[in-house]
């Protein structure tokens, strides 16, 4: 069966590496949803292609199979889905829209997907790489749709150049003037949030922060400089998201 799976897999992302134009709709068990190309699966993780949009926003994440409850691929329109012939092995024909991901069986996992309760919620986790350099107008994408009242746990650690011979970590470097940088009371190089590409309400993170979203949106990440240009390097970021407990 994990043959099987795989070689489905193999057959989606070639269907998806060929139509890079079109944009696949991953809904998560906690009701988020993220808007993509999936470009890869290994160690039962999506790897997920995003943004593109008119600012130029664009990067890339990964998710759990496990905590998927389905993926709609926009594909040519009469062409067999890979996923279809991955749902029909487990399941007779159906007319539902979006495609329930069939998962092989796991262990050792290192994600709670058991139901949420009041005292103690769950959350899912997602990674991706924040880059220091003016790519995407400074700002990397997460693919995570956020709720107003959302619980959100950022982690981030690595180091980047800020040019000139200068290296910061996420907390950043306290000691650098830097009067175009988005937050001037905090340290250049430090890693930055916002939530919406039309809100100027920006978010410290530094090597990690535990904050409830304020509204609803995308979540942006970001590098605190005014001048990204000669910029090298990447912070690694694990963002742990709370579930709806549907």
């Amino acid at each position: 069966m994990k043959k099987t799976f795989r070689l489905l897999l193999s057959v989606l992302l070639l269907v998806s590496i060929a139509t890079p134009l079109l944009a696949d709709t991953i809904r998560l068990k906690d009701g988020s949803v993220i808007r993509g190309q999936v470009i890869g699966f290994k160690d039962q993780q999506f790897t997920i292609l995003i943004g593109g949009n008119a600012r130029g926003r664009r990067g890339q994440t990964t998710v759990y199979v496990e905590d998927v409850e389905s993926i709609e691929f926009d594909s040519i329109s009469g062409a067999p889905s890979a996923t279809d012939e991955m749902t029909a092995r487990n399941n007779p024909p159906s007319t539902r829209p979006s495609t329930p991901i069939n998962q092989p069986e796991t262990t050792d996992r290192s994600i709670d997907t058991s139901p949420a309760s009041s005292s103690t919620p769950t959350f899912f986790t997602i990674k991706v790489g924040v880059r220091a350099d003016a790519a995407n107008n400074g700002w990397t994408n997460s693919g995570l749709v956020v709720r107003k009242g959302q619980r959100l746990r950022i982690s981030a650690s690595g180091r980047v150049s800020l040019g000139r011979g200068r290296f910061s970590t996420p907390g950043g470097l306290a000691n650098i003037n830097d009067a175009d940088k988005l937050m001037r009371n905090e340290a250049t190089g430090a890693l930055i949030a916002v939530i919406g590409d039309d809100n100027d309400d920006f978010i410290v993170i530094g090597p990690r922060r535990e904050f409830v979203a304020q509204r609803d949106g995308v979540l942006f990440l970001g590098v605190n400089e005014g001048d990204l240009t000669d910029n090298t390097g990447s912070y690694d970021i694990v963002i742990e998201a709370e579930a709806s407990g549907r």
